[in-house]
């Protein structure tokens, strides 16, 4: 089987438009989360979100081609400009055929779909745009980074809810292992914050209502906890063939080495009694990454911040690792970003390959109480902290029972 490895990474969120950003203001604590500016929030329960700020895309795009697309697609274009200008890879000289793409997104087109059915209801048929199904649909996503870069291998887009981005970057793995391709494009872009999104998730009580404190609203694994912060964002990753990419020269951040994937079988929103689905995950990102479970030293947890996810991936992780645990650093991307939902696994798989290559782990913010089934546990929650990184885990967890664990390893091991 093939080695694959990590040699690009983009990402916009909450808290930066490019990489650098995100990872530092990650590392110093800050927040995105805040009052939502993007639309009148006066009759929502919800007011607070997690936006990505001064956002242009015609800074880098085409004014007349970015009208067409949804929101969510132009930002998984520009954590996609950023991830192949990292990786310096010349795809005008590659074979472009052997070049695939696999973005995930779990909703796609939520705002043109909301803008254009209300022009349907009250305009009527003859005014919805005719752009509507592509702009709306999911695959979009990586169907457009194709079009736009001319990348002709495999080429579609994973849809598991939260699980959406890192089962891209699973199977896009798995495509550069079992030969399939030779470099592939992958990861997660969302844009959810709309007010039909949010009357839908705060109607199911999903969401943290802490209207008066955005900053501390996200709180993962603490005892007060009361639900997660919506979230936009996108992050890609160029994952190559390592002959490949040793060839060419090309700067190796983290090697990829396990995906496990799981369903629970038991509930549309609520995870598996103690988690059972998530602890089968790691297992199976860790067989077949070939380590063994003693080696793993961080885990880039799911932690939504909602009561049953933070409990039982706690549970997971105490029940697959044992004694272990006390040697493993857990910490929580979303404590600053808040969840961006099929976008989620990518960003959090971009921040697990920084903290390998750098040695550095950020804190997970908010976490002041941590409820009970944290004992016995470790979390970097009051700042950032240097810790050397051979074996890692980034967990995904998404409604419907979807579970998806990806094991990285420092290179070279």
């Amino acid at each position: 089987m093939r080695r694959v490895v990590v040699t690009g990474i983009g990402a916009i969120t909450p808290v930066g438009n490019d990489v650098k950003t995100t990872w530092d203001r990650l590392l110093q604590g800050q927040s995105g989360i805040a009052l939502i500016s993007f639309f009148d929030t006066l009759n929502l329960p919800v007011r607070i979100a997690g936006e990505v700020k001064g956002f242009q895309p015609e800074e880098r795009f085409e004014p007349k081609t970015m009208k067409r697309l949804d929101r969510c697609v132009q930002l998984c274009l520009w954590a996609t400009h950023e991830a192949i200008a990292d990786a310096r890879i010349d795809l005008q000289h590659c074979d472009r055929t052997d070049i695939g793409v696999i973005i995930g997104s779990g909703i796609g087109g939520l705002g043109v779909w909301e803008r254009e059915h209300r022009k349907f209801i009250e305009q009527g048929p003859a005014r919805v745009s005719p752009f509507l199904i592509p702009m709306m649909i999911p695959d979009m996503t990586s169907g457009y980074v194709a079009i736009h870069w001319g990348l002709k291998g495999p080429n579609y887009t994973t849809i598991s809810a939260c699980a959406s981005g890192a089962h891209a970057i699973g199977d896009a793995f798995r495509a550069i292992k079992y030969g399939d391709a030779t470099v592939m494009i992958t990861g997660g872009a969302e844009a959810p914050v709309t007010p039909f999104a949010l009357a839908g998730f705060s109607n199911m009580r999903a969401l943290s209502r802490r209207n008066d404190e955005p900053s501390r609203a996200s709180r993962p694994f603490d005892i007060e906890r009361d639900g997660f912060i919506i979230s936009e964002g996108a992050a890609t990753i160029v994952l190559e063939e390592l002959e490949f990419a040793l060839k060419r020269g090309a700067r190796i951040y983290a090697e990829i080495i396990g995906f496990g994937a799981t369903g629970d079988g038991y509930h549309i929103t609520a995870p598996a009694p103690d988690g059972e689905g998530a602890r089968r995950s790691m297992e199976r990102a860790i067989r077949e990454a070939g380590c063994k479970k003693e080696q793993i030293t961080y885990i880039n947890t799911h932690g939504t911040s909602t009561e049953l996810n933070d409990k039982f991936e706690a549970i997971a992780i105490k029940q697959l690792f044992g004694e272990h645990c006390q040697k493993i650093v857990l910490n929580t991307t979303k404590s600053m970003i808040g969840h961006t939902l099929g976008a989620a696994g990518a960003i959090e798989a971009c921040v697990t390959v920084l903290s390998i290559q750098e040695g550095r782990l950020h804190p997970t913010l908010n976490l002041e109480n941590p409820m009970p089934e944290c004992s016995g546990l470790t979390f970097a929650s009051r700042a950032a902290q240097d810790y050397t990184i051979d074996y890692a885990l980034s967990n995904s967890l998404g409604f419907g029972g979807h579970n998806c664990t990806l094991c990285f390893r420092r290179y070279p091991s």
